[in-house]
């Protein structure tokens, strides 16, 4: 308390001449429009700039969240979009019941969003790992997509974190189809031009054109039908010439990919379990 006395005993002038300054500047701006007026906008447009910096700051931290549905919207969108296309071919049949048939069959889909945490291109066996795990539900051998278009299928899998293996993978094997066709064939990559695939094993007989669009064709348990690949750009002969070799060009970027999205297929228990009673009953017959 001593020390305190001393203190302000000491520095008294100040205290007083700070006091002095905060009346005389309130009598000011309270009693002279002009200097009021002035101290108002002053203070206005103080405010906007500290308010206008907050909505950025949060604006910015937001980022996240808005990319993530918007993968997810762009992913739902594109599939609907396919659906509706082929329904649209269809005149002849009841396309309100094939709508509703097509919205069901989506339901048995669950996506995932999660972020990638590592992402390779320079290898010829290249991996990307993801910030979802069995934890979120995931097992190996499921699909992954982004708002642009395929991504891969899921390798390994911890409690909280997944190893994918990509499309610009030389082990990586995904039956494609191309779109408006029911030609089908196998995508794969020759580890060379990052963004480049070649889908192989198109007949001879196929009827297709540059331009045209590739997509998952849905023959597996891991992507449901119409998950955007990529563009036909040059058609080869296979080495054998039994049948065509199609460059395509992805049109997923990994150089930027940041959102991805998991494809939980909900009915994919009850499959593998017919065909394991399937399986089961034909060594049975066998045996007999």
């Amino acid at each position: 308390m001593h020390n305190l006395l001393e203190f302000l005993q000491k520095y008294h002038h100040w205290f007083l001449f700070v006091l002095l300054e905060v009346i005389s500047l309130i009598l000011l701006f309270q009693y002279n429009s002009y200097q009021g007026s002035a101290w108002l906008s002053s203070a206005n447009a103080a405010a906007g700039t500290i308010s206008e910096g907050r909505s950025k700051m949060e604006s910015f931290f937001s980022l996240t969240r808005m990319n993530e549905e918007l993968s997810l919207r762009n992913f739902y969108l594109e599939r609907q979009v396919t659906q509706l296309r082929r329904l649209y071919g269809e005149a002849t049949e009841d396309t309100a019941g094939l709508v509703m048939k097509e919205m069901q069959f989506l339901k048995r889909y669950q996506l995932v969003p999660a972020k990638v945490v590592t992402n390779e291109l320079n290898r010829q066996e290249n991996l990307i790992t993801i910030n979802r795990g069995a934890a979120d539900g995931i097992e190996a051998g499921m699909g992954v997509a982004c708002g642009q278009g395929i991504v891969g299928v899921t390798y390994l899998v911890s409690d909280h974190y997944t190893v994918v293996i990509p499309v610009l993978n030389k082990t990586s094997r995904i039956s494609c189809a191309i779109r408006g066709h029911n030609y089908f064939g196998i995508l794969r990559w020759d580890g060379k031009e990052a963004g480049v695939t070649y889908l192989e094993d198109i007949p001879r007989h196929a009827r297709f054109k540059r331009g045209d669009w590739v997509e998952t064709n849905g023959y597996s348990s891991i992507f449901p039908p119409g998950v955007l690949v990529g563009k036909i750009e040059t058609v080869y002969n296979s080495v054998d010439g039994l049948s065509y070799r199609v460059k395509v060009r992805l049109s997923t970027d990994f150089g930027c990919l940041r959102d991805v999205m998991v494809i939980i297929d909900k009915s994919i228990a009850e499959r593998t379990r017919l065909l394991q009673s399937a399986r089961d009953s034909l060594k049975l017959n066998v045996k007999e």
